[in-house]
């Protein structure tokens, strides 16, 4: 009890019938009916039905009181009648009778509704957050977001670990994306750094001999927005641990997660034991290291089939000697599909700037399999049944065929098994469907330079004998780098980690760094490692991601409780702003315009 209130408006039910009460709240609607006034108070914790009756001398001034006005009623519990019980409300089967009231905050005219679902621009809801975080779904995606977090903690703790905090103000990296800049004020013309994520520092934990470390941690980047990916800052569970290999990363997390899914959500979990999928067959099967497991479609290779006498189709055998791949995806049962559903995942195909999709459904007449559809006259039945023996294809499936270079394929049948899935309707909403990629190469060629660069994080321990690695063939070095993926969505990666100075610096030279560079780029990692470094490992699952999956929405701006626009900007506070002359002077800045 507070001077304001004695309950909230989510905590009364039936068992406080006939009690006077003393509630605080935005009055969230209005329903006059003449003789009766009905107003829906809305608090932090729930709504409650209040109403006063034309008879009592306070009607008309509650009755002009403006919707998200914050009020304080005074009144009795009373109990409603049979056929007026509202079952959507904690508190549906009593109301309040209203004696007294107070106006605690008037309200200007507003922008949008709050007890609406409508959709508004995402420039009014952000210019004023502060209303569309009223909002009934948002409000709940951000309470969610709290439990969350708070049940991550305690969990973390329980499996023994420790939280510690590490530096905002840090130096630049020089891998990743784009670093949000601090000018430093008593190092003129120097900078610090915002952190992309606490990566070095929670291996320098390590090395400072803390044995288990978690951190709830602000990260920043200055990247473009994605649905999936807030410009500017998101959050992330770092964990960090000494004296394990993979598998022991795996078990702390699948734990976490399992538990942690099971409790804020009803849908199940398909698979509690995460499957482990290498990167070189996601990018086969699935076209991606990002798959989605709940779809059942898988791709394979034909290339082979191509180079067969008996298969006639010259398009793609002129690619295939030229260089080029093919792989297919094989639909279930599909050949009592339109010819239009067909024509229409080709006409998808050449929107997304491929040359298209061939295709054929698997029939069979007299005992002969022949294909169906616009290029099967080009297969043999001897041609037909060895796609049916790689592809594990039957009588009655249908056959999508694509033919480029392996990224381009590989980038086609990833976005055509997800159309595909959703117009076949094969992928159950209800269901969390997550797995490991592991075995990521330690290199890869950049497109541009032809140059070998680190494909993922530099700092990752590489697989085989440390010893006698074959640094010739560095495309072929694999790493102990691995990624968890739920129902499509990238959650973290994350790494065993190099924790030997002198094999970092070898690994570090394939791509192109000489010791001098190495040193002044990473000399803080470097200078510790060399003191004594345990072998160690960590992973960073975002929480954004995790709770956008547990509220089921598909942006991440719904829920995060004050993010930036598409342009990096804050509507609200007005945020990236002008500053003023004498702050550039203090920090030696001076801005050029751009002519």
């Amino acid at each position: 009890m507070t001077k304001y209130r004695t309950h909230t408006c989510g905590e009364l039910n039936l068992k406080n019938n006939g009690e006077d009460v003393l509630l605080s709240g935005w009055v969230n609607k209005k329903r006059d009916h003449g003789n009766l006034l009905f107003i829906d108070l809305r608090d932090n914790y729930g709504i409650i039905q209040c109403v006063i009756d034309n008879k009592n001398n306070l009607f008309n001034k509650i009755e002009n009181i403006s919707l998200e006005t914050v009020v304080q009623f005074e009144g009795k519990v009373v109990k409603r009648e049979k056929d007026t019980i509202n079952k959507d409300l904690n508190s549906g089967e009593i109301e309040i009778k209203i004696t007294n009231f107070k106006i605690l905050g008037h309200t200007k005219e507003l922008p949008m509704p709050i007890f609406s679902d409508q959709e508004y621009s995402e420039e009014i809801r952000l210019k004023y957050r502060f209303l569309d975080l009223r909002r009934s779904k948002i409000h709940k995606n951000m309470n969610l977001r709290s439990k969350v977090i708070s049940h991550i903690r305690k969990e973390m703790e329980g499996y023994g670990f420790l939280e510690y905090q590490t530096p905002i103000l840090t130096s630049s990296s020089p891998e990743g994306a784009r670093d949000f800049l601090v000018p430093s004020r008593l190092n003129p013309g120097k900078f610090y750094a915002l952190p992309q994520a606490p990566q070095q520092f929670k291996q320098l934990i390590m090395v400072s001999g803390f044995d288990k470390y978690f951190q709830i941690a602000p990260c920043f980047r200055d990247e473009d927005a994605r649905a999936d990916r807030s410009p500017g800052e998101f959050y992330q569970l770092d964990i960090e641990m000494s004296f394990v290999n993979q598998e022991d990363v795996f078990d702390i997390l699948e734990k976490l997660l399992n538990n942690v899914f099971k409790k804020f959500s009803a849908k199940k979990i398909l698979n509690e034991k995460f499957p482990k999928i290498s990167f070189s067959d996601s990018m086969l099967k699935y076209g991606t290291d990002k798959p989605d497991l709940r779809n059942p479609l898988e791709i394979c290779d034909l290339t082979e089939i191509f180079k067969r006498e008996d298969v006639k189709f010259d398009i793609f055998k002129k690619l295939v000697n030229k260089g080029s791949i093919v792989r297919a995806i094989v639909t279930k049962k599909t050949n009592n599909k339109p010819r239009s559903f067909f024509d229409n995942m080709d006409k998808w195909a050449k929107e997304e700037g491929s040359n298209g999709l061939a295709y054929f459904t698997l029939e069979k007449e007299n005992n002969k399999i022949y294909g169906k559809g616009p290029i099967g006259k080009f297969f043999s039945t001897d041609a037909c049944h060895e796609i049916m023996k790689i592809s594990n294809a039957e009588i009655g499936d249908s056959i999508f065929f694509a033919c480029d270079q392996k990224k381009e394929v590989e980038k086609l049948l990833s976005f055509a098994r997800d159309k595909i899935a959703k117009d076949l309707d094969l992928i159950d909403d209800n269901v969390f469907a997550f797995c490991w990629i592991i075995d990521y190469p330690m290199y890869e060629t950049d497109e541009k330079s032809g140059k070998v660069k680190f494909s993922h994080n530099p700092f990752s321990m590489p697989q085989g004998d440390i010893n006698n690695l074959n640094l010739d063939n560095p495309l072929d070095i694999k790493a102990y780098q691995y990624d968890i993926v739920c129902n499509g969505i990238e959650l973290s990666s994350g790494a065993i980690r190099n924790h030997i100075p002198n094999l970092m610096y070898k690994l570090f030279a394939v791509a192109g760094y000489d010791k001098k560079s190495v040193d002044e780029k990473f000399s803080g990692m470097i200078n510790a490692l060399s003191y004594g470094a345990p072998p160690h490992g960590g992973i960073a699952p975002g929480i954004d991601r995790i709770v956008m999956l547990l509220a089921d929405e598909k942006n991440i701006r719904e829920i995060t409780m004050f993010p930036l626009n598409q342009n990096a900007q804050d509507l609200m506070m007005g945020a990236p702003s002008n500053v003023d002359e004498n702050q550039l002077k203090e920090l030696s800045i001076n801005i050029i315009k751009k002519k």
